[in-house]
């Protein structure tokens, strides 16, 4: 009984010298697949959940680089807004065929050109990031960078002036609703785009 007595104190003692070391957690390492460069990327974005979400399945492309990260998000935002473009082409002719209204064939049409022409200046985004050369002089990188800014920023614009079509219009609200939903989709995944292409010009222009 004297024994076990003097060895709680004992035990104790230990406890509390190992305590330190126990609660003592090493801090964590870079994932070696790359999700934390996205992350952190993800973070210059109005919507760091969403960019992270969508561009977190391609770490196996991107290998922590800005400009490849870059080219992926504006790849995908380029996917997504041809198959809007195809949905709202369809919408259209069955609006046509179904004999809709005269304002919401015509808002249906205008967003779809919009959207065509926000296409095409994705696709000029695109070429020119994989024609970037950042060995040459710094007023070329700027200038070529100013190109891919000044087209995804068009194509933002032309993804709002769709959706601005339909605030007058005051009919049937699931055809409306829908295809403001899809837009504003596709415009956060531009805005993504920009962003990353901005964060990607501030890191390799000295």
């Amino acid at each position: 009984m004297l024994v076990a007595t003097m060895m709680k104190p004992i035990l104790l003692l230990l406890f509390s010298s190992l305590l330190p070391s126990i609660l003592t957690v090493d801090p964590p390492l870079p994932s070696p697949d790359g999700s934390d460069f996205i992350r952190t990327s993800c973070n210059t974005t109005l919507y760091p959940d969403l960019c992270f979400s969508t561009l977190s399945n391609f770490t196996n492309s991107i290998h922590n680089d800005s400009n490849r990260l870059a080219r992926v998000a504006i790849s995908l935002t380029l996917s997504n807004t041809l198959h809007l473009v195809s949905y709202l082409q369809n919408t259209y002719g069955n609006c046509v065929d179904h004999g809709c209204d005269s304002p919401t064939a015509a808002i249906l049409k205008d967003c779809s050109e919009n959207l065509k022409d926000a296409v095409g200046e994705m696709r000029d985004s695109m070429k020119q990031m994989k024609e970037l050369v950042s060995t040459g002089s710094v007023q070329h990188f700027r200038f070529q960078m100013s190109n891919v800014k000044t087209w995804l920023s068009a194509a933002l614009t032309n993804q709002y002036t769709c959706t601005e079509g339909f605030e007058d219009f005051h009919q049937d609200g699931s055809i409306k609703d829908d295809v403001s939903s899809r837009v504003e989709d596709v415009k956060k995944l531009t805005s993504i785009a920009l962003a990353l292409v901005n964060h990607y010009a501030d890191k390799a222009i000295p």
